[in-house]
């Protein structure tokens, strides 16, 4: 078992203030794969300053030397994709033929990069010079289901605004975020603009929202965990970007490509072993076409190859912990004792798997819209078809949550379904299971969250917006912008 003894401070690799470990577990055969040296508010504290020190300079770094930085990180991330493919895999589950989990950083690094030749920071609104200037230090706090891209996006668009920051990573995949410190001390990102504080969200995660010398959270996790940071931020009053849970609708309309609609939502639902935000764990589905629909969800869902996540056969991987493996567990359970008829799946590990925290691929139908599954986030392989009766009912379904990150459409008829796209109350909407794009905003409505990340409006999240006035001369040399 492999030891982690340091932090990543003010550019150094630094034993924490009070030495204490946690033991890394892999969730394919439940042992202790390495020991993670964990932080406290002392080490907070240390990371703060040496950003805060680091940010008169890197604030007034040019856009080409940032860029270059940018590149620099690229090529040394390009080198370990193989390395970060092994790690995520031992410390999280997450299969080595998920590609999109190391190869997806890289295009968000370019697009951050490629944003900067064109953004403008300072331009003209009526007499006055409007400059976007950085917003100072800034505390990530990242999640386990997607542990470096989550991190990347984060810190590629504060870098790219000329914040400086620190960083947290979930207790359950530290390695991967060590690994990336690692890429970014080796293309040579200044002395202090990042720096790693491994740490529970208890004692690391409260003290950098609490931290006065913080001026931004940018946090992604559980919405009750969210809500914990606002309201821990709000006493120094930071500003604060949020990506929390979800329970995303697939409205099938009575038009749509039933199988298509089907298949597309297991494999979209069940990726990363159903632990993704965005997941579209509700499928509504008209109640005369239920039955028709089923038996391609069943096929669609006996196609993942349960395994090793090593092996790059593999399509799903177990889930992260034990803890969540029975929050699963307890879920699925939950949704006989309401009455919901099981499809496939069920409760306990899948055939031929003793060990590790697998978790079978499930469906129920027969959901009512007020069920706990149906309402609550699992974060694993279950979905839950709902009916309705009209398309009125199926948007009043899929809007009656707490949540509103993600949502999907199908449909044969792209006017009806852009209408009900604009009807559905959630950050991100999915026609006919179109692919996103790296440029766009991605948050939530609700309980979802507050903020945006990717494209211009995530490098706005690690932005001030200040008015300059009696420069009239010089504003008229400027771009325009319109308010």
């Amino acid at each position: 078992m492999k030891l982690y003894p340091h932090l990543f401070i003010d550019g150094a690799w630094t034993a924490p203030v009070e030495p204490r470990y946690i033991d890394v577990i892999d969730p394919t055969t439940e042992e202790a794969i390495a020991s993670v040296a964990m932080g406290g508010a002392a080490d907070v504290d240390k990371a703060v300053a040496a950003a805060r020190a680091a940010f008169a300079d890197f604030s007034n770094s040019t856009i080409e030397e940032r860029i270059r930085l940018i590149d620099r990180i690229i090529s040394s991330y390009e080198k370990r994709v193989d390395k970060f493919s092994e790690v995520i895999a031992r410390e999280a589950g997450i299969p080595r033929a998920s590609r999109a989990q190391v190869y997806g950083p890289i295009q968000h690094m370019q697009v951050a990069r490629d944003l900067l030749r064109s953004y403008r920071f300072v331009s003209r609104l009526g007499h006055a010079i409007v400059r976007r200037e950085p917003i100072g230090v800034c505390a990530l706090i990242s999640p386990w289901n997607w542990p470096i891209q989550t991190k990347v996006i984060k810190l590629i668009y504060g870098l790219a605004a000329g914040c400086t920051m620190v960083a947290k990573p979930s207790e359950n995949s530290p390695l991967s975020s060590l690994l990336l410190t690692e890429v970014l001390d080796e293309a040579g990102v200044p002395k202090g603009v990042f720096n790693l504080v491994n740490g529970s969200g208890r004692e690391v995660g409260q003290a950098m929202s609490s931290h006065p010398g913080v001026d931004m959270v940018s946090f992604t996790g559980s919405t009750g965990a969210g809500r914990v940071v606002g309201a821990t931020a709000a006493a120094t009053v930071k500003r604060v970007s949020l990506e929390l849970g979800g329970k995303s609708a697939n409205l099938v309309l009575p038009d749509a490509d039933l199988e298509k609609a089907a298949r597309w939502n297991i494999q979209r639902c069940f990726f990363n072993t159903g632990q993704s935000c965005h997941a579209p764990s509700r499928l509504l589905v008209h109640a005369s076409q239920v039955e028709q629909i089923l038996p391609f969800l069943v096929d669609e869902a006996s196609q993942f190859r349960l395994g090793n996540p090593l092996d790059t056969a593999t399509t799903m991987g177990p889930t992260v912990s034990a803890r969540q493996f029975e929050t699963i567990q307890h879920h699925i359970q939950g949704g006989i004792d309401e009455g919901a008829r099981l499809i496939c799946g069920g409760v306990g590990r899948p055939e031929g798997l003793t060990r590790g925290y697998f978790v079978k691929p499930t469906v129920f139908a027969e959901v009512d819209p007020k069920m706990k599954i149906a309402t609550e986030e699992i974060f694993g392989p279950v979905l839950a078809v709902i009916p309705y009766e009209n398309q009125d009912h199926a948007i009043a379904i899929a809007n009656g949550s707490i949540y509103g990150l993600g949502g999907y459409v199908f449909t044969s008829n792209r006017a009806q379904g852009y209408e009900v796209a604009k009807e559905l109350r959630a950050g991100r909407i999915s026609f006919n299971g179109a692919a996103t794009d790296s440029l766009a905003p991605m948050g939530g409505y609700k309980q979802s969250g507050i903020g945006r990340s990717m494209g211009v409006f995530g490098l706005e999240e690690y932005l001030e917006t200040k008015s300059v006035y009696g420069f009239q001369e010089e504003a008229e040399t400027l771009p325009v912008i319109h308010g």
